[in-house]
C-alpha cells in the first residue's frame, strides 16, 4: 500500500508533468509560427481570385434538413394525436402537417420561416436541401413498402381468393376507366403538349384505383372489426388490390418513361421478375425460414435482408419501374407469419414511420400548393375528381360484392373501406409528379382527394354499421 504522502507526491509530479507538456506544445507552436511567417506563398491567379469572389455562399444542408425533420416530426405527431382523438387515421395528421409547413400555409404567411426549413433558390441555388430530403424520403418510402409487403398475409388472401380477386379487380377497373374518361376533360386544362395523353390518362386511371391497405387495416383495428367477416374480406380485397394496382402502376411508369415499344419490354421484364420472385425466391425463402428458425440463424440474417431489399429495389428501378415496387415485392415473398418477418417489421416500423417517412410528408407538403386551385373552375374540377374517385371505388366494389353474394350492408361497408387511399395514394402521386406526368395544380387536387376520401371512411363506416362487433371472432 502506498502512503498518503507518496500518493500526494505522485499526484504533484503528474500535475507538473502535465503543465510542462502544455507549455512545451505552446512553445513549439510559437517557434513554428515564427519560422512560418518568414515563408512566402505564391500569389493567387486572376481567374482564381475572380472565382473566389463570385463563389456563392454554401448553404448548411445538415442544419436545414435537421430543422425540417424536427419540425415535421413534432407537428406531425401532434396532429396525428389530434386526428386519432377524432377517430381518424394518424397519417392524416402527418399529411396535414406537411401541407402546413409547405408553401400552402407557412410559405404564404411566414415565408422567412419556411426558408429556415427548406430554403429557396436564392439561398440554395443548387437545391441541395431538397435533394437531401428527397433522398431520405425515397429511402423511407422504399422501407415502408417493404414493411407493407412483410405484413401482407397471403394465406388470408387465399382463403377468400375468389371473392377478393373479383371485388378488388372491379374496384380497380371501374375507377380506372372513369379516371381515364375524366382525362378527356382534364388533359386540355391541366396538362401540356409535352405530356402524351396516353401517359396522362393511364396515370390518372391508376391514381383513382389505389386503396391504402395499411390505413384500411388500421381503421378496421380501431373499430375492432379486423377478425369479422367484413374485416377479413376487406383486408383480402385491399391486399389483392395493392398487388394488382402496383403491377399496373409499374406498366404505367414504363409507358411514361419510354416509348410504347420500350414500355412493352418493361412490362415483359416486370412480369419475368414477378414470376421469379414468386415461383423461385418465395419457395426458397419458405424452406430457408423453416430450416433457419429452429436453429436461431434467422436472427443473424438482417444485414443480408437489407441488402436484398436494396438490390430488389435497384432491379425494379433498372427495369424501368419504380424502386418501391421491388421493395414491396421482396416483402411479399417472405412468409408473413415467420419470425424473421415479424422481427424485421418490428425493428423497422418506428425508425421508418417516425424518422424517415416525415421527410416524405415534408416533400409532399412542399409540392402541394393549394393556392394553385383558384376560381370556380379550379374547385369544380377538384370536386369532380373527388366524386369520380368515390363513385368509381365504391360503385365498383359494391357491384362486385353483390355479384359474389354479399348482402347490402356488407357490400356498402366494403365499398366505403376500399375508398380509403391515404399514404399509398401520396406515394403514387409523388411518382407521377416526379415523372412530369401530372402538373403541380393537379397534384394539389389529387392530394385533397386522397385526404377527403380517407377522412370520410371511418365516420361513414360507423354510421353504416353502428353495432359493435364481438372481438376475436376468427374465421375458418
Amino acid at each position: 500500500m502506498l502512503s498518503s504522502t507518496s500518493t500526494a507526491r505522485g499526484t504533484g509530479w503528474q500535475i507538473v508533468a502535465y503543465l510542462l507538456l502544455i507549455a512545451g506544445a505552446v512553445a513549439a507552436f510559437l517557434l513554428i509560427r515564427q519560422f512560418g511567417q518568414t515563408l512566402t506563398a505564391p500569389q493567387v491567379g486572376a481567374s482564381a481570385a475572380s472565382a473566389t469572389v463570385t463563389k456563392p455562399a454554401q448553404v448548411d444542408v445538415t442544419l436545414h434538413v435537421l430543422a425540417t425533420l424536427a419540425a415535421i416530426i413534432g407537428l406531425g405527431n401532434l396532429l396525428a394525436w389530434v386526428f386519432r382523438y377524432l377517430g381518424q387515421p394518424a397519417v392524416i395528421g402527418e399529411v396535414v402537417a406537411g401541407i402546413i409547413l409547405g408553401p400552402s400555409l407557412l410559405g404564404s404567411l411566414f415565408p422567412d420561416a419556411m426558408q429556415v426549413l427548406i430554403p429557396g433558390p436564392a439561398v440554395d441555388p443548387q437545391g441541395l436541401v431538397v435533394s437531401s430530403l428527397k433522398t431520405i424520403a425515397q429511402l423511407g418510402v422504399i422501407l415502408y413498402m417493404f414493411i407493407v409487403g412483410l405484413e401482407l398475409n397471403t394465406r388470408k388472401v387465399g382463403r377468400h381468393a375468389q371473392a377478393a380477386i373479383a371485388i378488388s379487380h372491379a374496384s380497380i377497373v371501374v375507377p380506372f376507366v372513369l379516371g381515364a374518361g375524366l382525362a378527356l376533360w382534364l388533359y386540355p386544362v391541366l396538362s401540356t403538349s409535352e405530356v402524351p395523353f396516353t401517359s396522362f390518362a393511364l396515370f390518372l386511371g391508376v391514381a383513382m384505383s389505389i386503396t391504402a391497405f395499411p390505413v384500411l387495416a388500421r381503421i378496421l383495428s380501431d373499430q375492432n372489426r379486423e377478425q369479422t367477416d367484413l374485416g377479413v374480406i376487406a383486408l383480402s380485397c385491399a391486399a389483392t388490390d395493392d398487388v394488382t394496382a402496383w403491377c399496373l402502376l409499374a406498366f404505367v411508369v414504363g409507358v411514361a418513361k419510354a416509348q410504347v415499344e420500350s414500355a412493352v419490354m418493361v412490362a415483359v421484364w416486370t412480369a419475368v421478375y414477378v414470376a421469379i420472385m414468386f415461383l423461385v425466391v418465395r419457395p426458397i425463402a419458405v424452406k430457408w425460414v423453416a430450416w433457419a428458425e429452429p436453429r436461431g440463424i434467422d436472427r443473424q440474417a438482417t444485414p443480408l435482408l437489407f441488402i436484398a431489399v436494396l438490390c430488389s429495389a435497384l432491379i425494379t428501378e433498372g427495369i424501368g419501374i419504380h424502386a418501391v415496387f421491388g421493395a414491396f415485392l421482396l416483402g411479399a415473398v417472405i412468409p408473413h407469419d415467420s419470425r424473421v418477418a415479424q422481427d424485421l417489421s418490428r425493428k423497422l416500423h418506428d425508425v421508418v414511420t417516425i424518422l424517415l417517412l416525415p421527410a416524405f410528408f415534408a416533400i409532399t407538403g412542399m409540392n402541394t400548393r393549394i393556392g394553385l386551385i383558384n376560381g370556380f373552375e379550379g374547385w369544380l374540377i377538384c370536386g369532380a375528381i373527388i366524386v369520380v374517385a368515390t363513385l368509381g371505388k365504391c360503385g365498383g366494389t359494391i357491384a362486385a360484392a353483390r355479384f359474389v353474394g354479399l348482402d347490402w350492408p356488407t357490400s356498402g361497408a366494403l365499398g366505403i373501406l376500399m375508398n380509403t387511399r391515404g399514404l399509398m395514394e401520396l406515394i403514387v402521386l409523388n411518382i407521377g409528379l416526379s415523372l412530369g406526368v401530372i402538373s403541380p395544380k393537379l397534384f394539389a387536387m389529387m392530394v385533397i382527394m386522397a385526404i377527403t376520401t380517407t377522412i370520410a371512411t371511418a365516420p361513414i363506416l360507423r354510421r353504416l354499421l353502428p353495432e359493435q362487433p364481438k372481438p376475436s371472432r376468427m374465421l375458418p
